[in-house]
């Protein structure tokens, strides 16, 4: 027998399964089924997306064992004096240099917008069949690739192989293989009841259609490299749009051979590579292209101050946006939960996933008392054990990596300072580090802060860094209070035994998400994703993130019957111009809204007398 134990946090689900019955069985159905009705008749379809094999060698810079140039303060920026048009690369957990780029100039954004605009008017009228093939073809190279993209994305942002694998690679696979497989139904004509008349509702059908808005744009942060950057590229394909990705220009090194690889995915399959492009400015220079006339739609990925210049700046040609900022995301933790040990694995990935640098990161664990102290034990003891380093350089296990840079260090540690000042007790980590073997990287200890409360700073402002706080909650009804009261909105988590009362505390959170028993499946899941209060507006992911990409087009039509009799609908001769009795329309009018809406018989019966007489 086999023993597999599925675990899902607060309770255990363990199946036995026969090896017997496994190889005996199920094995043999699945190969005759496959055998006699896939292999024999093979869907034309699939054979037309089937993906191509693509070869891209791995930059130097991200191979094993790689010796670079190491920066030194105050080199050690992505800014290089007195040159205002250049932007330097480096690794944050090791300090070497990546290289030089070239910020792009104003004409340069021009082009871009002129030849994205050529390449989507042949884009948008491409088949599925050719859309999901692109998609097919990248998520191939992904899957057969992930080391690769694991390293090149580690190298550009400092964190660990395994933080990529989950927050890059898995989550781009899913919206990859969720659009490859449900993106086609989401973007077909969305039939509509129509009129509600009961005269025009029996002539008229309606529909709305999605068609492709142009050239997007897509402004994406630097704590995703690889998933930040292809999510609204893999979007706006499918969608039969052209887009220009702004990165980032801390991690500029990477997004441009990210780009590369798709813009090889189009040559290789005979599409214009100008269907996607890379953009790359200073913030002070980024007004230009965000207020572009030839932009029909951003997206932006990024903090609150920066969101208030985007939107201003795309306003200027009522350019519409969606807009993704930070949260300071809850988990409310019940007493009813059955396994501690294992809830405190969930929360810690949440937390320090990316060294904490993740909008949707676990910025407040709110529990009730007896939660508190068993959680707070279990973190005491595990945060001690914490590695910090850069893996793909070092042969040790590494739990934690670095930050993208060292800007927010000192904010880190007034938040502590604060929040100690004011009666929280600070157990473990609280300022950087400075590594052995990587000294100009940009580290900071992982931090666990207890006995946090509303009045501190760091309960109501975003950290976005490695600091778990603890919050001591007397009841549910605090507990929710207790969420709800800083000024954003993104995502929540609850956890307990009791799933009617864990929906109920849902129902009651100020967010745009919330996971019952889990920490963001919901933004895996492909639901629409997107924040309320200051943690923006609109919504990307699923079925809302393609048609939010499209025009949607309201089409009303005449019913097929009456197509096919050839009656067409005509203006009535009592109210066509010019009106030959005004009283007489007065009254046909009159009558038909009483045919159409009045839910009275009678009334109805003698609206449609007055109508034939007219």
């Amino acid at each position: 027998m086999i023993a597999i134990d599925f675990s899902f946090r607060d309770w255990q689900w363990q199946y036995q399964i026969s090896t017997t019955f496994f190889i005996c069985v199920i094995v043999p159905t699945v190969y005759y089924i496959h055998a006699k009705y896939i292999t024999k008749y093979p869907n034309n379809y699939n054979r037309l997306e089937e993906p191509i094999k693509l070869v891209v060698p791995i930059p130097q810079e991200a191979k094993p064992h790689w010796k670079g140039k190491r920066l030194h303060p105050p080199n050690l920026s992505i800014r290089i004096p007195n040159e205002p048009t250049k932007i330097q690369s480096y690794c944050p957990a090791t300090g070497q240099l990546l290289g030089v780029f070239s910020v792009t100039s104003k004409e340069e954004m021009n082009q871009q917008i002129i030849n994205g605009k050529r390449a989507q008017l042949q884009w948008k009228n491409s088949s599925f069949i050719l859309r999901r093939k692109v998609l097919k073809t990248l998520s191939r190279y992904i899957i057969e690739n992930q080391e690769d993209i694991a390293r090149i994305a580690c190298r550009d942002s400092g964190k660990t192989k395994l933080d990529a694998s989950m927050g890059e690679i898995m989550v781009t696979l899913e919206k990859l293989n969720w659009i490859i497989s449900h993106g086609e139904r989401s973007l077909r004509p969305s039939q509509r009841p129509g009129p509600s008349n009961l005269l025009i509702g029996l002539m008229k059908n309606g529909e709305v259609r999605y068609e492709p808005l142009g050239v997007v744009a897509a402004l994406v942060s630097w704590n995703y490299p690889f998933h930040n950057l292809l999510g609204p590229i893999i979007a706006s394909i499918f969608t039969g749009n052209a887009i220009i990705v702004k990165c980032s220009e801390q991690v500029i090194w990477s997004s441009k051979w990210f780009v590369d690889l798709i813009r090889l995915v189009l040559k290789s399959l005979d599409i214009d590579e100008d269907l996607v492009q890379l953009c790359c400015c200073f913030p002070e220079d980024a007004d230009y292209f965000t207020s572009h006339p030839g932009l029909s739609h951003i997206t932006f990925i990024g903090s609150k101050p920066v969101a208030h210049k985007v939107v201003e700046s795309a306003a200027k040609e009522l350019t519409p946006c969606v807009v993704e900022l930070g949260g300071k995301d809850s988990v409310i933790v019940l007493d009813d939960v059955k396994n501690f040990e294992a809830l405190s694995s969930v929360i810690l990935r949440g937390t320090f996933q990316s060294a904490g640098q993740n909008c949707i990161g676990i910025e407040r664990v709110i529990c009730l008392p007896k939660a508190y102290e068993k959680l707070v034990d279990i973190f005491t003891e595990r945060l001690s054990d914490f590695r910090i380093g850069s893996d793909i350089d070092q042969l040790d296990e590494i739990d934690m990596g670095a930050m993208i840079s060292d800007n927010r260090f000192q904010n880190f540690e007034e938040l502590i300072e604060d929040a100690v000042s004011k009666g929280a007790k600070l157990i473990h980590g609280g300022k950087p580090y400075q590594h052995p073997n990587y000294p100009q990287g940009h580290y900071f200890e992982p931090t666990l802060l207890i006995n946090v409360e509303p009045h501190m700073r760091i309960f109501q402002e975003e950290v976005f860094g490695p600091i778990l706080t603890m919050i001591k909650a007397t009841d549910i009804e605090s507990a929710i209070n207790l969420s709800n009261s800083t000024e954003y909105g993104l995502g929540n988590s609850v956890f307990g035994s009791n799933f009617t009362q864990l929906n109920n505390i849902a129902n009651q959170l100020e967010s745009g998400n919330v996971a019952i028993n889990d920490f963001a499946t919901f933004y895996v899941a492909q639901l629409p994703f997107g924040g309320i209060k200051k943690s923006g507006y609109g919504k990307f992911g699923g079925e809302e993130g393609l048609t939010g990409l499209c025009v949607a087009k309201s089409i009303v039509m005449d019913k097929p019957l009456l197509r096919w009799l050839g009656i067409a609908t005509a203006i009535p001769p009592a109210i066509d111009y010019p009106i030959k009795d005004d009283k007489k329309a007065w009254r046909f009018v009159r009558s038909l809204n009483i045919a159409g809406y009045d839910n009275r018989v009678w009334e109805i019966i003698k609206a449609f007398e007055k109508l034939a007489k007219s």
